[in-house]
């Protein structure tokens, strides 16, 4: 707040309290308290001038200290810009000294540029005045070689190009016809003899497995403590292992039936351990079955990185090398899957070497072109492309990559190494007692296959190829139109799925187009 203002209203307080002070003094009507109120007053105002001025006095200070905060304040800003001024300036400075640098350089190398183009001019003129003598010498020679002759340049060069074009054609398409004929005979020879080199030199294991192992007991009473009261301890071991455990009239002998030869296996080997330990009860079971589980991980893992020691394969990542293990308890119709790997890692790198090609990178290829068979998790890819996934997860080679995914022509062939593991999976599946499915059961399902196609309205034709792997349906195009062409390919898909059985996977293929045929009489 202002002293003045102050001032004013300790002065107004003071002619206050002198008035209600007179007031007081006219009421009872004493001059010795109008006295006493008068001095009063003086003093108020006394104390009031004081007051002000102390007041006055410490604005004035404050005022005195804010401008000198803010002079300093403003020097310093002053200072920092001039500061900031004086760098620019500075390098500008130095900007200006390299572009007059740069300038005096290019004009230099103007001037130099200059002189070389001068001799350059010079040099051309005296080449222009030598071709000009050169074309008249060889236009007087040709008058000379057409006065002899009786023909002119034109004509008698069009008479031997025509001659020559003709002798060259006859005699390329003669030794084009020898070079197809020649390389048709040694390239069929040729690959004869690489296929049936590689098969002969491969030996092969022909067992098939089965989907039911047989777990043999000492007595018969050991099943009534497998089965258990109620049949409790059955009901656990098949909940834990997954497996049906099938308790006939057979003599001490317990059948275990599973598509899965994994659990299949850890279902012998807890029952085993039950049996031998004969603390036979549900916690027992899982515990034991958990137990078991983690030792066939183990092993599964021991398994791969012996096959791939005694394989002459290094440096496979360790989950690779786990896939690989985990082979050995699948099949393929009957056929051990890495058996089955095995053999085609064997006869890719056969078949490589006899053509010259990188026998190691062909082994490997082979040896992991199933791996998308033992996925982890399941998931709606085929088993190929599912296999060139993990393997490029995995730092595999993109040939190795490409030659996984290749090998059912799910992806496009990229190296020489992609149909030679195509070829050596072919073999290996083909050859006698490889694989399960008798040729009954094949034609049956190849029929089966496209008679559930025919049986939708609209389709005309329906051929089941590559072994049962695709499906074509052709359909009328007055019929079934683009939008239910793709419903129906959804629909056949469903309904194979559904109600037939098959290996790998089945692609549904529907084909629709319109034919308009007229005929010219």
């Amino acid at each position: 707040m202002e002293p003045t203002v102050q001032l004013i209203i300790i002065g107004v307080s003071a002619l206050i309290v002198g008035i209600i002070a007179g007031r007081l003094i006219f009421s009872k009507n004493t001059k010795k308290q109008i006295e006493e109120a008068e001095y009063q007053a003086k003093n108020i105002l006394k104390e009031a001038e004081l007051r002000a001025e102390t007041i006055k006095k410490e604005k004035q200070l404050e005022a005195k200290e804010k401008y000198v905060q803010l002079k300093s304040d403003y020097d310093r800003d002053v200072l920092d810009r001039n500061r900031k001024l004086g760098e620019i300036e500075n390098k500008i400075k130095q900007k200006e000294i390299s572009i007059n640098q740069k300038e005096a350089s290019l004009d230099k190398q103007f001037k130099e540029n200059e002189v070389i183009k001068d001799n350059l001019n010079r040099q051309i003129e005296v080449v222009n005045m030598k071709r000009t003598e050169l074309e008249k010498h060889q236009e007087e020679h040709i008058r000379r070689l057409e006065k002899i002759a009786g023909l002119s340049a034109e004509e008698a060069k069009s008479q031997l190009v025509e001659s020559l074009k003709a002798e060259a054609h006859s005699q390329a398409l003669t030794l084009q016809q020898e070079i197809i004929e020649d390389a048709k005979l040694k390239a069929n020879k040729e690959a004869r003899k690489i296929v049936i080199q590689s098969i002969q030199r491969t030996a092969a294991e022909v067992t098939i497995e089965n989907t039911v192992t047989v777990f043999n007991l000492e007595t018969d009473e050991i099943k009534g403590q497998i089965i258990g009261r109620e049949g409790r301890n059955i009901r656990a071991i098949e909940a834990a292992t997954g497996v049906d455990l099938i308790v006939d009239d057979t003599p001490e002998a317990i059948i275990l039936s599973s598509f899965d030869p994994l659990r299949r296996e850890i279902a012998r080997l807890s029952l085993q351990r039950l049996v031998s330990d004969g603390r036979i009860h549900p916690a027992r079971i899982e515990e034991v079955v958990e137990k078991t589980r983690r030792q066939l991980e183990e092993q599964i893992m021991e398994i791969g990185e012996r096959t791939v020691i005694e394989m002459g394969i290094h440096g496979l990542h360790k989950e690779l090398v786990r896939l690989v293990g985990k082979m050995r308890f699948r099949s393929s119709y009957g056929q051990n899957l890495l058996m089955h790997s095995r053999e085609t890692a064997n006869l890719c790198a056969i078949m490589a070497a006899e053509l010259g090609m990188n026998p190691k990178l062909a082994k490997r290829a082979g040896l992991l072109h199933d791996i998308g068979k033992v996925p982890d998790e399941e998931t709606e890819l085929t088993h190929a492309l599912l296999g060139a996934k993990l393997a490029e997860k995995y730092g595999e080679n993109p040939a190795v990559v490409n030659a996984i995914g290749a090998h059912h022509d799910e992806m496009e062939m990229q190296y020489v190494i992609s149909p030679i593991v195509q070829a050596c999976d072919a073999i290996s599946g083909a050859r006698p007692g490889a694989r399960r499915e008798i040729m009954q059961q094949y034609l049956q399902r190849i029929k089966d296959l496209e008679n559930l196609a025919m049986a939708y309205p609209g389709v005309e034709k329906a051929y089941a190829i590559q072994a049962g792997r695709e499906l074509r349906v052709i359909v009328e195009a007055d019929k079934v139109s683009d939008v239910d062409s793709d419903k129906l390919s959804f629909e056949i898909a469903q309904k194979i799925q559904t109600e037939m059985t098959y290996p790998g996977q089945i692609k549904v293929t529907v084909i629709r187009e319109k034919r308009a045929i007229n005929v010219a009489r």
